[in-house]
């Protein structure tokens, strides 16, 4: 995966951690066809699930000792929120009393400090290649993912997400340029 990711990305073979950081983060927003790592690989688009699995794949294969860990963020999103984070066309899909998301970033072992990786937006900050990244949804709070990551993504969703509701707002996060103002 990472040939394919770095070739398409223009980076070199020698990519560098950040460089491969950054590179995920600037794949646009988007469901993949296929929800996996390779389906946001193969169609160059992931959502916050399908780019951090690639993310912590290509990390656990080529720098191991940086100990990718995924989680999962249960929160909640009012319309003032998208609009802050989101920008108006998320704003425009939460309904006034607000609805339950679940998110998902990834935290690595850097020198011995776990810090937080959210690739999800390719505008935005980038990695600083040492410090944390903010969490792209705001509070929450946090599962780790077991073995199945989708699996418990999947069963946080059930349990605190009205999928009526929380489709229209993954889409309308699809179709804007990404996060807006912070």
């Amino acid at each position: 995966m990472l040939r394919s990711l770095t070739a398409r990305a223009g980076l070199s073979e020698n990519a560098s951690l950040a460089e491969v950081v950054e590179a995920v983060r600037s794949m646009p927003y988007g469901r993949p066809t296929e929800r996996s790592a390779q389906g946001a690989l193969a169609e160059w688009r992931g959502t916050c699930s399908t780019k951090h699995a690639l993310l912590a794949a290509l990390l656990a294969e080529h720098w191991p000792h940086t100990e990718p860990r995924l989680v999962h963020r249960v929160y909640r999103c009012t319309p003032a929120d998208a609009a802050r984070r989101f920008g108006p066309a998320a704003a425009a899909a939460v309904p006034e009393e607000g609805l339950w998301d679940v998110h998902r970033y990834l935290t690595i072992d850097l020198n011995g400090n776990r810090v937080v990786i959210d690739v999800t937006f390719p505008s935005g900050p980038g990695w600083d290649g040492a410090g944390s990244m903010q969490v792209a949804c705001g509070r929450g709070t946090d599962h780790a993912a077991g073995s199945d990551p989708d699996a418990d993504k999947r069963a946080l969703e059930e349990a605190h997400c009205d999928p009526r509701v929380r489709e229209p707002f993954i889409a309308a996060l699809g179709g804007s340029s990404g996060p807006g103002p912070r």
